[in-house]
């Protein structure tokens, strides 16, 4: 059967070159059964003409083609589907409707309801006034020193680092760079064998959270808090209280007399961004050597401190082991990274590694190769060389406009940062305030997400500095103001 060219349809604004959106149009043919082995394609002159591009991008998606078997050459009769081109499996539906006849209520273990997010909208890149946290701005990464390391990863010396299946190990040039390098910033010394690579810090918390807790054991979390790491401790079933925090963070006396773990985020407090005293660090880590809990530390922006030098984490004060470091690169590189570590006793992090070989053997052997170039090239060092100057020019602006138009500061933060914790006047509910924010261009984070459920509190938000330009900062301040005034 002869396959018509009206059959390929080309999108003229899609993406990739012209030749892969040919292929790719002819791959899904075949694929979905509506190109049979045997039909023969459209000539290469017919085709170029009916998709309005040269016959010389046709030819070559077909040689492309029958490179990959999708198509076979016959001298002069053409291009014709391989009797052996890949085919995708014959799937029977159970229920023709998309509904299932499963019970996957019954089925499903409980769950805990999904915590409330923080509302942000996904085409926040596009509004004037993005005071989002967490996000790159592409004007401050080092695009091409991250492009050639990923290029040398992919090159013949390190083939083997990218394609072998190193089972539960990580690469040892990215451990080895943590070990003399980032840790010892922090205070910290390990050997190889307490440091876990993760995919992110949410999935080192997860670990913790799967290996320490049971439905008989008690978690502690901070009040405002990381919010995801409520959904965290709800699968696991275990007990939970949450603490409230205040201007220095989690007081140790405040704590429950019987608990197993305790999450914190010590030297910035997520969202608040307070830094805990080295007084209450040393009290925390006495109760804990006294209590028997263990206290998983989350350093999530140890890098961008600025303004003074950075207190050294808990973990390096910890002398009896009651301590898991958890530590990321999402801030300081990018959040689509996800790449992380952990540092603890031996013990926890083999069993940890046994958990995570399970779920997903290890993370991809390129990004952690790509990520140990980048580090132990100095490129890592002058992107956050970059980044403070950066953030502090921006955090100064928004601290003139904030104290010119009269917004509060709920916590000013010592030390650096990405972002500003803010209080509403009481009784405005800053959900409310974001959507009417985003039709004039700005995007904040409204706060509710990070209190305990029990006891919500709507007016406070978050306000960053990491993904909107300096000279836009004022502006969207002066907004901000204008619509508090109005729901005022």
């Amino acid at each position: 059967m002869d396959i018509r060219p009206e059959s390929l349809i080309f999108d003229q604004d899609g993406e990739g070159t012209r030749q892969h959106r040919i292929k790719r149009q002819v791959i899904d043919g075949i694929l979905s059964g509506r190109f049979k082995p045997g039909d023969r394609m459209p000539s290469s002159r017919g085709l170029a003409r009916q998709l309005g591009v040269s016959r010389i991008t046709v030819t070559i998606a077909y040689t492309d083609l029958v490179a990959d078997d999708y198509l076979v050459a016959r001298g002069r009769s053409g291009y014709f589907v391989s009797d052996s081109a890949p085919s995708a499996p014959s799937l029977v539906q159970a229920c023709q409707n998309g509904e299932s006849i499963v019970d996957w209520t019954r089925l499903m273990s409980h769950r805990e309801p999904p915590p409330e997010e923080i509302a942000r909208p996904f085409d926040w890149h596009s509004f004037p006034y993005p005071f989002i946290y967490g996000q790159t701005d592409p004007q401050l990464f080092d695009h091409r020193n991250w492009r050639l390391c990923a290029l040398e990863a992919l090159g013949l010396r390190e083939f083997e680092s990218l394609t072998a299946d190193h089972y539960e190990r990580d690469d040892p040039k990215l451990v080895e760079y943590i070990q003399r390098n980032i840790l010892p910033r922090r205070g910290i010394a390990a050997r190889p064998d307490q440091i876990l690579i993760t995919m992110g810090a949410q999935n080192a918390l997860w670990l913790c959270a799967q290996l320490l807790l049971t439905q008989r054991r008690k978690a502690v979390l901070e009040n405002p808090g990381y919010p995801s790491l409520r959904q965290i401790l709800g699968a696991t079933r275990c007990h939970t209280q949450s603490v409230d925090v205040d201007a220095d963070g989690l007081a140790p006396e405040t704590l429950p007399d019987a608990l197993d773990v305790l999450f914190t985020t010590v030297s910035h407090q997520c969202p608040t961004n307070a830094t805990m005293p080295l007084a209450r660090r040393k009290a925390l880590l006495s109760l804990a050597a006294e209590r028997g809990f263990v206290v998983v530390e989350d350093e999530y922006e140890f890098e961008l401190a600025f303004g003074r030098t950075a207190t050294p984490s808990l973990k390096s004060f910890d002398t009896h082991g009651t301590v898991i470091y958890v530590g990321s690169f999402s801030k300081s590189l990018f959040p689509g990274l996800r790449l992380g570590f952990m540092v603890a006793p031996h013990p926890f992090i083999a069993e940890a590694r046994r958990l995570r070989g399970t779920v997903l053997r290890h993370p991809p052997g390129l990004i952690q190769r790509t990520t140990a170039n980048f580090l132990s090239r100095g490129h890592f060092d002058a992107q956050i060389n970059r980044m403070r100057k950066a953030y502090e020019v921006r955090r100064r602006a928004m601290e003139t406009a904030i104290a010119e138009t009269g917004l509060q500061v709920a916590s000013q933060p010592a030390n650096g940062g990405s972002s500003l914790w803010m209080r509403a006047p009481d009784g405005v509910d800053t959900d409310l305030l974001a959507r009417r924010l985003q039709s004039k261009g700005v995007v904040i984070e409204p706060g509710a997400a990070f209190f305990d459920p029990t006891r919500p509190q709507r007016n406070f938000y978050r306000l960053a500095y990491s993904s909107i330009e300096v000279a836009r900062i004022p502006q969207g301040i002066r907004l901000i103001a204008a619509a508090l005034a109005d729901l005022d």
